[in-house]
């Protein structure tokens, strides 16, 4: 059984009506109608509004809205996706990016309903958009991994003007590095197996830099709650992680989530997977790597007011992907 926290809903979502006055007039100010309905979408684990909007005219549009008094990283985070999302190509497969806003501390950001039905899609033809359900079928496991080897090609190379950094730059996947330098008082408790090899780890995750140069434009971030499925493709949403290196690597930091859920072996993914043939073994164990001492340094540390369950959903993580490495290291 999947709970809600390793169903990706760790998180304490805002509803439109208690937003502030002020930003919800300035909302229907930018959408020119009346808001009638609004349907909180509660994967994730931001603290922030994710709703969709029905409008009086029956236009219906999605839209996300933080605070800093929330969280202090949203709304650092939403600026950086709109700058993303703004500048991507009309291809990628996500939904269209509307507009943004500043009010006050707040930060606004809109896009198409991905449930609204194509204008090219027939009226009697079913449709919708929701996530993946989990634990994950196969049939809508192998639509996301074909899915991902499509983006992959296509964001190859990086589209110019996306302002994203280097995943060379190590992004913060540093974290077995950072506890063999700096150790940490529950690592042999919560994780016996990485403080009994945490030198050989560290070497493991010391080749990453290298490994993770590229030149593909990268989710950063994918999991199934971020993921919508459509009966003509598979959209990938929350782009503020994106950033540009390796083909494989969403790929492969995808997989300890997609475990966790009831996804499969990531072994065996990567053995057969397009994006991952032909890739240096140990590069990938290095990416393993970063990925596994990323959710273990994270697990560890206290969890921030307004995200109480995030460091149990990254411990969730972590086990699958030290199981993975242990594998490829013995």
């Amino acid at each position: 059984m999947v709970d809600s926290l390793e169903h990706g809903a760790g998180g304490n979502r805002l509803d439109w009506p208690t937003l502030p006055l002020a930003v919800r007039a300035a909302v229907e100010a930018r959408l020119g109608d009346r808001v009638v309905r609004a349907e909180t979408q509660n994967g994730g684990f931001s603290p922030a509004l994710a709703a969709r909007l029905t409008l009086a005219g029956g236009d219906t549009v999605f839209v996300k809205a933080g605070s800093g008094a929330h969280n202090a990283d949203t709304a650092r985070m939403y600026r950086q996706e709109a700058r993303v999302v703004s500048a991507l190509p009309g291809a990628v497969p996500t939904p269209r990016f509307r507009w943004t806003f500043d009010h006050d501390d707040w930060v606004v950001l809109a896009f198409d309903d991905g449930a609204v039905r194509p204008p090219h899609v027939p009226a009697d033809r079913p449709w919708s958009a929701r996530p993946p359900r989990l634990p994950w079928r196969a049939d809508e496991r192998d639509r996301v991994l074909a899915a991902l080897t499509d983006l992959g090609r296509s964001l190859t190379p990086a589209p110019a003007g996306v302002p994203v950094s280097d995943l060379s730059d190590d992004q913060g996947l540093t974290g077995f590095r950072d506890l063999a330098r700096d150790g940490h008082e529950r690592l042999a408790e919560a994780y016996p197996w990485v403080a009994s090899r945490l030198d050989l780890l560290a070497g493991y995750e010391s080749r990453w830099p290298a490994a993770a140069a590229g030149d593909t434009l990268l989710h950063g971030d994918l999991r199934a709650d971020n993921m919508l499925l459509t009966p003509e493709r598979v959209l990938f949403v929350d782009w503020p992680a994106a950033v540009r290196g390796v083909a494989w690597f969403d790929l492969v930091a995808f997989l300890p989530s997609l475990a966790m859920q009831g996804g499969g072996d990531p072994e065996a993914i990567v053995r057969d997977h397009p994006l991952t043939a032909g890739a240096d073994p140990a590069d990938v164990t290095a990416g393993i790597a970063a990925v596994a001492g990323y959710f273990v340094s994270a697990s560890l540390r206290p969890a921030p007011p307004a995200l109480p369950r995030i460091r149990e959903f990254q411990r969730a993580q972590a086990l699958p992907a030290l199981d993975w490495l242990r594998r490829r290291a013995a």
